[in-house]
């Protein structure tokens, strides 16, 4: 039996308490304009959870719809200082207690938007939100450990003795874009490996004059898009079925946001092209000073000229000759076997528990219950790996 505290964080509404409705609310129920506002003001970057995509995707993207908001306030209730999407444990993975986990945004980073001119009166209102809303605990996935929301949250938990746990960790690809990019490149890489990239370019030119082209404009970005599409598809995505376009619900949020956000100049589609051949393309967030490459799509057909990796290098020129942009999430896994020697910055990615309450039992059962899920979770991934070997 679920009691009314796990039900205010599976369902504000069920409890039929107005106040906890008003802490956790519908992400179109908060204003587009505040929202915005509250982007240009967050002191971490985080492209995901602009709300031309954070809305797209839980309207309509796979697995990740119905996702509501904690908004922080300020004193006078006017100026929105704080946003955390999030949804429900159950939601999230079928665990009946009363916790509440970061929305994920399609892209693997899930750091709240937080005032950089009120940190910690937005990290405190944060946290009451969150308890107002019923839940004993929160679940940050994919938060930069040692980025600017997560220090804003650990000096409040440090205040309260809140002690937060980290669940999981690993160290993620990142480019500094106010380097000089062929001096990058050539530290990065090597003499020997570029001279290597430059023959396959050669060879690759034997199909047409290889350009790199930048989409950006909601005209020029729509085509673009398209075409990363069709590419992203035609590869190894789509013989294992996760490629976004054939996924009704995917398509249409991928569709609705980058032009969205095209309007604002925070997205590109960066596309190298042999002759009128697309061979690779990629699409490019940009929030702040700070770039996040999302998806990468190449023509398999092209396999042996690199292709992806020839649309990295120009894309690494393209970012640092940028005097807006200072640095670049790759947003990729860790080991990550193509961007990994090329952009050689890293930071540290984890999912944190963190507890909204002293000595709470219940955050001891959430711990225990997410450590459960994850042993299952890598226990199926294991048998699936050898069903097909």
């Amino acid at each position: 039996m679920v009691d009314i505290a796990q039900q205010a964080a599976i369902n504000p509404a069920s409890t039929g308490d107005a106040a906890t409705a008003r802490a956790r609310v519908p992400l179109a129920a908060v204003d587009p304009g505040q929202w915005r506002a509250l982007a240009q003001r967050a002191i971490e970057p985080n492209g995901y959870y602009l709300p031309a995509w954070e809305l797209a995707v839980s309207a309509t993207a796979r697995g990740r719809t119905d996702a509501s908001a904690l908004p922080a306030f300020d004193r006078s209730a006017a100026r929105l200082i704080g946003l955390m999407p999030v949804i429900s444990l159950w939601h999230a993975q079928k665990i009946p207690l009363p916790a509440l986990v970061s929305a994920h945004p399609y892209g693997t980073l899930c750091s709240p938007l937080i005032d950089r001119d009120a940190p910690i009166e937005a990290a405190t209102r944060l946290l009451q939100q969150a308890r107002e809303a019923g839940a004993h605990a929160l679940v940050l996935n994919d938060v930069a450990l040692d980025g600017a929301a997560m220090n804003a949250l650990n000096q409040i938990l440090s205040r309260d003795s809140l002690k937060p746990r980290v669940l999981s960790s690993y160290i993620r690809a990142s480019l500094d874009a106010t380097q000089d990019g062929e001096t990058l490149l050539r530290d990065a890489l090597g003499a020997k490996k570029l001279k290597e990239l430059r023959r396959q370019r050669h060879r690759l030119e034997e199909h047409g004059p290889v350009v790199f082209e930048v989409a950006r404009s909601p005209e020029e970005i729509r085509p673009a898009l398209e075409a990363f599409l069709q590419l992203e598809a035609s590869g190894w995505k789509g013989k294992r079925g996760t490629a976004l376009v054939q996924h009704a619900g995917d398509a249409t949020f991928i569709r609705r946001a980058v032009p969205a956000l095209a309007e604002t100049a925070q997205c590109e589609i960066v596309t190298l092209r042999a002759g009128t051949t697309p061979v690779a393309a990629g699409i490019v967030l940009r929030h702040q000073d700070r770039a996040f490459f999302f998806k990468l799509g190449i023509d398999e057909g092209f396999a042996k000229y690199s292709p992806g990796v020839q649309l990295t290098l120009d894309l690494t020129r393209h970012l640092c000759a940028d005097p807006a942009i200072a640095s670049a999430d790759s947003t990729a896994s860790a080991h990550h076997p193509m961007i990994n020697p090329i952009w050689r910055g890293r930071f540290a990615i984890g999912d944190v528990l963190i507890p909204l309450r002293r000595h709470d039992p219940i955050v001891a059962l959430v711990h225990g219950a997410l450590a459960a899920h994850g042993v299952a979770y890598a226990a199926a991934r294991h048998a699936v790996r050898l069903l097909r070997k």
